[in-house]
């Protein structure tokens, strides 16, 4: 009797210690080193930084190393080499790529804006602005082919312009414009926030239009990774899209002010007042979405931009690119 006790005494404690190593504590969850390169690194992108910030990456089980490409062809080439496993840029860099006839796709899993982010500065402050103004005048754009060039591009046509009919220089590498601007090139810029900001603070230029507004809604940006990445890694890339909806839940339940303060350690050089002032004017035109599905429609739009372009021969299949498999999960999560 003593024997057959002592055996199920120690029986229960090995099952009760078996139950607790197949469970573990959220405190106890392994992490998983994760390399995402963003085009750029604007307050833009705020749902992602929030992501970052408030731990709903660690909370994934996510050890992210954020690195910043400065250029979407950059970031595309960090990702097809395998520097990076995720790429954050616009989903026009995948289609150029998937028709290089590539054996691998990079494939987009979530949308994180759904309006342009970039702005119009002059030289003077301009209450009555229109696109019109812009006929003969220099303008420092953005990279041939890059959507925040198709974007402004796609906006002038669409008030009766011929970019043709714009003086646009496309020669500055991205992040440069607005210190070129500030030197006393061109007679406006399109500039990305801070930047945009910084001008106005300097009194270097100032905000003339919004291209998010003019532009109505775009699929500006998306992440994306390999198809043999995201088919390897169901399970990461399911995690790392519920950390960015759990960023994104955030940024359309607080304040501005909250939303500055959250990121506020991703841009040390700007004050919160500054972050706030610029997050009010990105939640003001409603630049994140609910959710991160890439919708259809959205896909489709995008190909319209390209063709008006110039920069498509050949449309892409939607599910050709993109699946929303993990952006529908993790809205239910």
């Amino acid at each position: 009797m003593k024997r057959t006790g002592s055996f199920l005494f120690a029986l229960s404690l090995f099952l009760i210690l078996l139950s607790g190593c197949g469970t573990k504590a959220p405190s106890d969850m392994s992490t998983e080193k994760v390399t995402l390169n963003e085009v750029a690194h604007s307050i833009f992108y705020a749902p992602m930084y929030v992501a970052i910030e408030k731990g709903y990456f660690a909370e994934e089980g996510i050890a992210l190393d954020l690195v910043t490409g400065y250029g979407a062809d950059k970031t595309m080439t960090a990702l097809l080499s395998g520097e990076a496993d995720i790429g954050f840029m616009g989903a026009e860099s995948t289609i150029y790529t998937h028709l290089e006839q590539t054996d691998d796709p990079v494939i987009n899993f979530a949308q994180l804006t759904q309006r342009a982010g970039n702005f119009l500065v002059g030289r003077t402050p301009d209450e009555d602005f229109s696109w019109k103004k812009l006929v003969g005048k220099d303008v420092l754009g953005g990279r041939k082919g890059g959507m925040p060039e198709m974007v402004f591009e796609y906006i002038l046509r669409q008030n009766g312009i011929d970019p043709a009919d714009v003086n646009i220089d496309q020669s500055i590498d991205f992040g440069s414009t607005a210190a070129a601007f500030s030197s006393g090139k061109g007679e406006y810029t399109v500039e990305f926030e801070p930047s945009a900001t910084a001008l106005e603070s300097s009194g270097a230029g100032y905000v003339v239009a919004s291209l998010g507004v003019d532009s109505g809604y775009v699929p500006y940006t998306s992440f994306s990774a390999k198809s043999s990445y995201i088919h390897a890694h169901p399970d990461l890339i399911q995690h790392f899209t519920n950390a960015l909806q759990a960023g994104m839940d955030y940024v359309n339940s607080h304040t501005p002010e909250e939303i500055a303060v959250a990121i506020a350690p991703q841009f040390p050089e700007n004050d919160v007042a500054t972050l706030t002032t610029i997050v009010s004017r990105y939640s003001e035109q409603d630049t994140w979405k609910d959710n991160l599905v890439f919708e259809k429609d959205s896909f489709e739009l995008l190909q319209d931009i390209l063709e008006s372009a110039g920069e498509l021969d050949e449309r892409t299949e939607y599910t050709d690119l993109v699946t929303t498999e993990y952006a529908e999960n993790a809205a239910k999560h």
